[in-house]
């Protein structure tokens, strides 16, 4: 197999409020074939099924994903509230420990929306449950209209919201060959205090911390707040970012295999 394997991790849903089924968006698992030019393979976000040491013996790099469902407080040392569900405590319990495991590694990570605020909460970080209730902060969830619905055009629901100031010389300023960046926003939740590893790389114009990397990480450790997913294949910005994730994962698996 010439493409390196790039695993996809799941989501919990609960279909007709009774089947259990893991998902992920297709439009993850296009990024990764079509621009990290890598196979994508989808691994379920729970304990009971994934063995993370028979995962990583499998792939060449990790990509975790966002989902509907929040990291659950307890887990930086906060208390759940109704308002904030619902959570996936299944895929914390996988994501977790996992990062910590590519990261020692040096397998090759990058999270996107609460893959990014799982990242953080690995380190020791902690997060809020809705960044807009912050003072100065903007509402950072998906559009709406008038009557409360999502809104029904994609376009607008992913179209870029708001700018992002790189840090000079960082990693994603290297990356992107820019200062600053305009990203989409969907997300409540954010990272509030980042964790002990977590070096902010990027941040909104409200403040709100958009772009991380794990310091001293031996391999590929990126994380975006915003949904590089939606449309790596005609937007720079989230095409350079699933490039260099596939050329990560590519040197990975040559790495791998090399004779001892």
């Amino acid at each position: 197999m010439a493409r390196p394997v790039i695993g996809v991790i799941g989501n919990t849903r609960l279909l007709d409020n009774r089947f259990t089924a893991q998902i992920v968006g297709e439009n993850n698992l296009r990024a990764v074939a079509e621009v990290a030019g890598a196979l994508p393979l989808m691994f379920a976000g729970s304990p009971a099924v994934t063995d993370l040491g028979d995962l990583l013996a499998t792939v060449d790099g990790v990509l975790l994903t966002g989902g509907r469902a929040n990291v659950h407080p307890t887990r930086f040392q906060a208390a759940p509230h109704p308002a904030h569900e619902p959570y996936d405590e299944a895929r914390d319990a996988v994501a977790l420990p996992l990062i910590e495991a590519c990261v020692a590694r040096g397998v090759p990570l990058f999270g996107i929306c609460r893959g990014f605020q799982e990242i953080n909460v690995a380190f020791g970080g902690t997060l809020h449950p809705e960044i807009r209730d912050l003072p100065g902060r903007l509402n950072h969830r998906m559009p709406r209209l008038e009557n409360g619905e999502i809104h029904p055009d994609l376009e607008v629901v992913f179209a870029d919201r708001h700018e992002v100031r790189l840090v000079p010389g960082g990693a994603f300023a290297r990356l992107l060959g820019r200062a600053t960046i305009r990203v989409n926003s969907l997300h409540g939740q954010g990272i509030l205090e980042p964790g002990a590893r977590v070096v902010v790389e990027g941040i909104a114009e409200d403040d709100t911390i958009e772009a991380i990397r794990i310091a001293d990480a031996p391999g590929f450790a990126l994380g975006v707040q915003w949904h590089a997913e939606h449309d790596p294949a005609t937007n720079p910005i989230n095409r350079a970012l699933f490039e260099a994730f596939g050329a990560a994962a590519a040197r990975q698996r040559a790495e791998s295999r090399r004779p001892r």
